[in-house]
């Protein structure tokens, strides 16, 4: 063949992937990202129920962050046996079981009386809830070659801040609204906020679809060019090494890993339930807490979604993640210092500008070395873990303001969290250098 015809292939053939994942993304990524919305929605609008729930039901500052960490213990028992079971049955039926079971649950959470069945509905839901975030790190492995995974997980993953931006204003205007028909207006928000869960739920069972061989919606010639693509791929990794699921869950790498994840989630949880209540020190009303309480996650939409397009462009992850985590560190941490509440806020804003920043290329490190079931097994037991730092910051937050009447050194104590993560993904990132030098990261 000559140049000129060969130069028309390659052409057709980048054509074709420009094509191919251009539909994946649009007919998949927004119903994905309207779960994850009902997700983080239902997660933490518990933090702006407590600016009126606690009153009401006589919950202190530390017996709230125990309920609302409380969650990620039900989370974590079942979080691996969730992804396995989708990685068997599929993610369109379990991903809709997934979002109905926890909506209706949250939905519940407007009847509790105390301090018990507040931990018992925030258990319950935290059980419901298992299994869709790391199924949906897995099912994109499905869809998407590695080049794009890290600008896919990005994208994804603004639904966190588009849930909170969105849920802070939606949240503070409900509770202005006062009791309607014998409900508080903190119960109100609980059954409002549920809806959309199990809306997408039922959406999902209709409209996803589980394997690029099942995608009717993708011409011939795009499904054959993208499942050829994620087999090579796959058939690549596992000729470095294949992980079964039992080595998958002892590897020291993805320990590692799981460590990195608990750290930055003692940061992000003590950050997100608490911020209201922060906020509302600083003399505001919830309307206008709603407002102020959005702009962290709205400027860390933005840096999820460059961050992870950078990272795709230059192919280097863990220094990535690194330096995200340390800025999400030091803005916290730095609050410390801070007596104005301008100040305070633009702090805020940069460490949660980090935090955002993290997920989009830490999820592509432990997808580079696993597949299959250990892919399941692995990314499941990283997230389950790894969440239990979404009780410890939460509790830690309560704890310390209970006993000195104030935020700020609280939010110093759940920044070295952050911190710790970074420590460890730049060790990661130099065993990284290693291996374009011969010693595989994956093989060691």
């Amino acid at each position: 063949m000559d140049s000129t015809n060969t130069g028309k292939v390659a052409d057709g053939e980048a054509e074709l992937e420009r094509e191919t994942l251009r539909r994946v993304a649009w007919r998949l990524i927004p119903l994905l990202m309207a779960g994850y919305f009902a997700a983080y929605l239902d997660r933490v609008n518990v933090g702006f129920a407590a600016l009126n729930m606690n009153k009401a039901l006589g919950l202190t500052a530390e017996v709230f962050g125990i309920g609302g960490g409380i969650f990620f213990f039900g989370y974590f028992l079942a979080e691996i046996p969730s992804n396995l079971i989708l990685e068997r049955v599929g993610a369109r039926r379990w991903i809709a079981r997934i979002l109905v079971t926890w909506g209706l649950i949250s939905a519940a959470t407007a009847f509790v009386q105390g301090a018990w069945s507040f931990f018992a509905i925030r258990f319950l839901l935290g059980l419901a809830e298992a299994g869709f975030y790391p199924g949906i790190i897995l099912f994109l492995t499905w869809w998407f070659p590695s080049a794009y995974r890290s600008r896919m997980i990005g994208i994804f993953m603004t639904a966190i801040p588009i849930s909170i931006v969105s849920g802070s204003i939606i949240s503070g205007q409900i509770l202005t609204l006062g009791p309607r028909l014998g409900l508080a207006d903190w119960q109100w928000l609980f059954i409002l906020e549920a809806a959309p869960a199990v809306i997408v739920g039922l959406i999902t069972y209709f409209c996803l679809t589980d394997s690029p061989a099942d995608a009717k919606w993708l011409r011939p010639d795009q499904r054959d060019w993208l499942m050829r693509r994620l087999a090579a791929e796959r058939t690549h990794k596992e000729s470095i090494r294949r992980y079964e699921l039992k080595e998958a869950l002892v590897n020291p790498r993805v320990w590692l890993l799981t460590l990195v994840y608990f750290g930055q989630n003692v940061t992000g949880y003590g950050l997100v339930l608490f911020l209201p209540q922060i906020v509302q020190r600083f003399g505001v009303g919830p309307g206008l807490n709603g407002l102020i309480s959005a702009l962290p996650f709205a400027a860390g939409g933005v840096a999820m979604v460059l961050w992870g397009l950078h990272s795709d462009r230059t192919g280097e992850r863990p220094l990535h993640a690194a330096a995200a985590c340390f800025l999400n560190f030091a803005g916290l941490a730095v609050c410390v210092l801070l007596h104005d509440p301008i100040l305070m806020m633009v702090a805020i804003i940069l460490g949660q500008m980090g935090q955002a920043a993290i997920a989009p290329t830490f999820w592509t490190l432990p997808t580079a070395m696993l597949s299959g079931t250990a892919a399941a097994g692995g990314i499941a037991l990283i997230n389950a873990v790894g969440n239990l730092g979404g009780f410890l910051g939460p509790f830690m937050m309560g704890s310390i303001k209970d006993a000195t009447g104030s935020f700020t050194l609280g939010l110093l104590s759940i920044a070295m969290g952050a911190l710790v993560s970074a420590i460890v993904l730049v060790a990661l990132g130099h065993d990284r250098r290693l291996e374009r030098h011969g010693a595989a990261l994956s093989s060691r």
